[in-house]
């Protein structure tokens, strides 16, 4: 099956630009979004960068709770060179729940030619959708990442290729363009015990060594920004994802992932609103579409505004705010064969927030969340409510090199947010 929505993604586009008021737009060009971090300094000196995330949780299952906890998410390092005026390097090393994963998230060289061409190499984030590249806890005011952004857009998806990116500007208007081969998703997006299409189970670890196909995916996303208007991106992911080959001959058929996305960031006075859509396809084994799925999409949408701006502690511009996200999957869009009956497997999902930014780098959050599930057949079958805490911050510094009796040493200069 191929996806044939694209007359629905120009629709809702055509809205997004031309349907909401003007506001000032303070919004970040998402193929920004991975230098678009508070550590990075100058030419010629590399710069170390961290956050860490926290949360505690306290949910009710159908009456049922296990009581409240507590959770160290994630701690990541970032480590970011100017080789020179025109190479750039950067890379991000994450550490989740303690050591429980370790995984190298970006790796990459930058060629810098020319602003509108820029060649890009190593492990990259795909620009599929704004999130994936974007997914620094410190950035948002909710707890958890939107479902759409793990479940249909495996984020954070790492990928080992190349390609090139670039900017063209027009006045107040800013057009983008990203470019990618990678070695692509494998075979778990079917071959999982979840007994459903799930392409998040389609990342491996052997990802980053080989393609299990020899055959690439491609990655593409193209974004247009007004500083008035916000920006709206479309992209796309496509490839084989099953290991049709084997020793240089065709041992199945080839089967296609595809998934397109759109998203948008504006300001509407005082409200800042983010959201992505997206749609995926997947070609199954023949006699399994109907419990696995062809076809998939989900989307969210974030309403956050500022409620009051406290002076206190001498701090600098903090900021009280509140939001409200909404959010939808549908894992399988098909029919039944023997009904012709639509086939459910959905999750919804409610969540207010109120955040306290002491510092631009700095968030601690308070959410409720409510989302409810229904089963093949359309029949509520768990609900689950409950309250989260947290707290995200960027700290960072330089490593400069200074001259010691004839050797060289390593001193930490610079250690947090402002």
């Amino acid at each position: 099956m191929r996806w044939q929505g694209g007359w629905l993604l120009c629709v809702v586009l055509h809205a997004l630009i031309t349907g909401h008021a003007a506001g000032q737009a303070d919004t970040i060009i998402a193929q920004e979004g991975i230098y678009d971090r508070p550590f990075i300094g100058s030419v010629g000196a590399t710069s170390l960068g961290r956050y860490i995330e926290g949360n505690t949780n306290y949910f009710v299952e159908d009456g049922v709770t296990d009581g409240f906890s507590m959770e160290k998410r994630r701690f990541n390092l970032f480590f970011f060179s100017s080789i020179s005026q025109r190479v750039r390097f950067l890379s991000e090393l994450e550490f989740e729940h303690g050591t429980k994963e370790i995984a190298l998230e970006t790796a990459l060289v930058d060629l810098i030619l020319d602003p509108a061409f820029v060649l890009r190499a190593g492990v990259i984030l795909p620009p599929l959708g704004y999130f994936n590249q974007n997914h620094d806890s410190p950035r948002w005011d909710f707890v958890e990442r939107p479902l759409v952004t793990t479940d249909i857009v495996p984020s954070t998806l790492s990928e080992m290729g190349g390609g090139a990116f670039g900017k063209l500007f027009f006045g107040s208007r800013t057009f983008s363009y990203d470019v990618y081969v990678t070695n692509g998703l494998q075979d778990g997006v079917v071959d999982n015990d979840l007994g459903r299409t799930d392409i998040s189970s389609g990342k491996s670890e052997d990802m980053f060594a080989e393609d299990n196909n020899g055959s690439p995916a491609v990655t593409g996303r193209i974004a247009f920004q007004d500083r008035s208007l916000g920006e709206v991106g479309l992209s796309y992911h496509g490839g084989y994802y099953n290991a049709f080959r084997l020793e240089g001959e065709e041992v199945d058929d080839r089967r296609w992932l595809g998934i397109a996305a759109l998203d948008l960031g504006t300001t509407l006075g005082m409200l800042t609103v983010r959201g992505e859509l997206a749609f995926a396809s997947v070609d199954v084994p023949p006699g399994m579409e109907e419990v696995f799925g062809e076809g998939q999409w989900g989307g969210y949408l974030d309403l956050v505004a500022p409620v009051w701006r406290p002076s206190f502690l001498g701090y600098q511009d903090p900021v009280v705010s509140a939001g409200l996200r909404l959010e939808h999957i549908d894992y399988n869009t098909g029919i039944f064969d023997s009904t012709g009956r639509k086939i459910f497997d959905e999750v919804s999902a409610i969540v207010l927030t109120g955040s306290f930014r002491p510092t631009a780098g700095t968030v601690f959050r308070a959410n409720y969340r409510y989302h409810w599930t229904r089963d093949f057949v359309g029949n509520p079958t768990i609900r689950t409510a409950g309250f989260q805490l947290g707290f995200a911050t960027y700290f960072w510094g330089s490593l400069v090199t200074r001259p010691v009796i004839g050797s060289w040493v390593m001193r930490w200069d610079g250690y947090g947010a402002s």
